[in-house]
């Protein structure tokens, strides 16, 4: 990546996220987290010490105008904190802020009443782990869609993505799609998506060649996340008329090419940007726990949080680590 920004090869938006030296660190790293409350300051009302919460990955303030609009990741109250200036959030170096990482044992979370939200009684903490962001960027993708396509047919083009693919061939299923199609290099990651209910087709690594020869017909959702321009393309021209396609990754290159004909003889949608996960998680949470969806099917290696240094080297689709909860006695 910092070959590529200085050879003009990768968009230079891509530096106002991570740094003009992508991920120089050292810095806290983890974006994803089901953490313990354990001390609140004196306006907090909505939490207390011991509960259980969901912390999405991007900071947010909950009233600025971006914030009412539920465009959370694009919080213009804590992007003014960002050196950046285009995301305010944990995980990602100090160009997003000084927020630190998950992976930690302690953090500070601005805004609590808004940011945090309860786990419901009964939920497994693990079953709900990339809820902070992976689950709830796949949410995004495939249960509004399907609401204005009830029974609708789904693509989802996985791989780069690689838990968020399998959570919205998941969710796709689970909200009555009639057709889910799964395509991905991965061995592990087509039983995860076959054991959900989704047809799977594997494809080659590098994804330049089209899927469409291989694909059922015509989608009413697409879920691009290889994610590759030849995956973006072929979703988009997969897509049934009015059809919605919705890309999670970054396509780095500053000339990523889209098909616009197609997209005008067909009247597509493409919704491509960054996932406002905080307005979604107390309908996803909900859902959670009346359906017992098995989020947990995803995570490919469940760690203990003292073995994360040797386990983040594993590279696998989806880690999870965890520790017993705190016993905070009478706090």
């Amino acid at each position: 990546m910092q070959a590529g920004l200085k050879l003009g090869l990768i968009d230079p938006v891509v530096a106002s996220i991570v740094g003009p030296v992508p991920f120089h660190g050292p810095f806290g790293i983890g974006h994803e987290c089901v953490a313990q409350v354990t001390a609140v300051g004196a306006d907090v009302v909505g939490v207390r010490p011991g509960d259980i919460v969901i912390v999405p990955w991007s900071v947010s303030c909950g009233s600025c105008y971006e914030c009412r609009l539920g465009l959370t990741a694009k919080c213009s109250t804590m992007r003014a904190e960002s050196p950046g200036g285009t995301l305010a959030a944990f995980g990602f170096g100090s160009t997003s802020g000084a927020w630190g990482g998950m992976v930690a044992d302690s953090l500070r979370i601005p805004h609590a009443d808004h940011m945090l939200v309860k786990v419901p009684t009964g939920v497994d903490p693990l079953r709900v782990a990339a809820a902070s962001d992976n689950l709830a960027d796949a949410w995004r993708t495939v249960v509004p869609p399907l609401r204005l396509r009830p029974g609708g047919r789904v693509l989802v083009i996985g791989g780069g993505g690689k838990s968020i693919g399998l959570y919205a061939a998941g969710l796709a299923v689970a909200h009555g799609a009639s057709v889910v199609d799964y395509f991905d290099n991965d061995d592990s990651r087509l039983e995860v998506a076959e054991s959900f209910g989704a047809t799977v087709h594997k494809v080659r690594r590098s994804f330049r060649r089209m899927l469409l020869p291989r694909t059922t017909g015509r989608y009413d959702v697409a879920v691009e996340a290889s994610p590759h321009p030849q995956g973006l393309r072929d979703a988009l021209r997969a897509l049934r008329p009015g059809g919605i396609c919705t890309g999670t990754g970054y396509y780095l290159s500053p000339g990523t090419r889209l098909p616009a004909m197609d997209m005008y003889a067909t009247s597509a949608t493409l919704n491509i940007g960054i996932s406002h996960v905080r307005p979604l998680l107390p309908e996803l949470l909900d859902f959670i726990a009346s359906s017992d969806f098995p989020a947990e099917r995803v995570t490919s290696m469940l760690a203990d949080w003292d073995d994360a240094t040797d386990t983040y080297a594993a590279h696998t689709t989806k880690l999870v680590l965890h520790r017993p909860p705190l016993d905070l006695g009478d706090r």
